[in-house]
């Protein structure tokens, strides 16, 4: 089935303050590094690094930048304060929530057994792309287990923020101190209330499969290759349906510092609300193995539960045609005319 829905230009709305604040926590984290660490940390915009993105561990994937491990107690402030300005206060205590689900982990596969991976807070990468101080295009990632960042900043007040990437691991802390710590707990239990609203002709729409995919069906992958457009459409949903819908996609959004945020709301006031899907495959109670999307006009969700008896998840907010800002620069030059660009 082919992708039908519209595709929409996204606007290029200024996000002055949060630029300025990420220039100035990108500029600060490289200024406490020395000059051995600043060279791992930094990057060229233009290479290729910049698109080799994951959320595996890193015995799996090899990892370029600074890790948390090779940073002082000053330094690692300062790593943390620029992985501050891409999130909202509740995006970065999500964030921090999910590193230390790591240390959680570690302890779970060592008392069953398992202790293949090493499950280290500290094994998170930070890593930036060109000049954070200058008036050209930069960018800035922090990655490791279950977290990819990846935030592009053009002309001092343009941010592209996705992939944007949450995992947790366990999605609910089965026992210990943490117990019934379920940190992307409203990106699962918003999504299962919206299915459960639907009647049973809306379900047979929304299902796609009896059996969840193992993962997020995009992976890794630099752009979303997509073009199956499948389950319920907004169009057909009762209103109480579609203000479900909006507060599952809001929860992504939210993520990002109040000023992108708002911007995301804005593109998805003014795109066609109507044109979203809702994708749903596997099981409808909790524990059982499930997955979700959502495919909007300009934006894609992805989520994922099915590891680990249905107790892992991964959960990913990308943009369709701007991931890394490639639409955002394309757009900004083609308006500013730098053509040499």
């Amino acid at each position: 089935m082919e992708n039908t829905q519209p595709k929409s230009t996204p606007l290029l709305i200024p996000a002055s303050e949060t630029s300025e604040r990420m220039s100035h926590s990108a500029n600060s984290f490289l200024e406490v590094l020395s000059p051995e660490l600043r060279d791992k940390a930094c990057q060229p915009f233009d290479g290729n690094e910049r698109f080799r993105w994951h959320y595996i561990p890193i015995e799996m994937w090899e990892r370029q930048g600074v890790s948390l491990q090779e940073l002082n107690e000053k330094q690692q402030d300062a790593a943390f304060a620029l992985m501050e300005s891409g999130l909202s206060a509740n995006g970065y205590k999500k964030a921090r929530a999910i590193i230390n689900l790591e240390t959680i982990l570690g302890e779970i596969e060592k008392t069953n057994g398992d202790g293949r991976l090493e499950r280290n807070p500290e094994y998170y990468f930070f890593t930036v792309f060109g000049d954070p101080g200058g008036n050209g295009a930069w960018g800035w990632r922090a990655e490791g287990h279950h977290i990819s960042l990846n935030f592009t900043v053009v002309n001092r007040e343009l941010v592209s923020p996705n992939p944007f990437f949450f995992g947790s691991n366990p999605a609910e802390v089965p026992e210990g101190e943490k117990k019934g710590l379920r940190v992307l707990y409203a990106e699962e239990d918003l999504a299962r209330q919206l299915l459960l609203s639907f009647t049973p002709y809306q379900k047979t729409q929304a299902v796609i499969n009896t059996e969840a995919p193992p993962d997020i069906l995009t992976r890794n992958a630099p752009k979303v290759e997509f073009d199956a457009v499948e389950g319920i459409a907004v169009e057909t949903m009762q209103t109480h349906q579609r203000e479900l819908l909006i507060q599952v996609v809001h929860e992504y959004i939210d993520r990002l510092p109040d000023e992108v945020a708002e911007i995301e709301r804005r593109k998805l006031r003014e795109s066609s609300v109507n044109d979203i899907h809702f994708a749903w495959a596997g099981g409808e109670e909790r524990r059982m193995p499930h997955y979700y999307r959502l495919h909007g006009p300009q934006f894609f969700v992805e989520y994922d539960n099915t590891q680990n008896d249905a107790n892992h998840i991964h959960s990913v907010w990308r943009h369709i045609e701007d991931d890394f800002g490639v639409d955002l620069l394309r757009l900004h030059y083609n308006k500013t005319d730098h053509h040499d660009h």
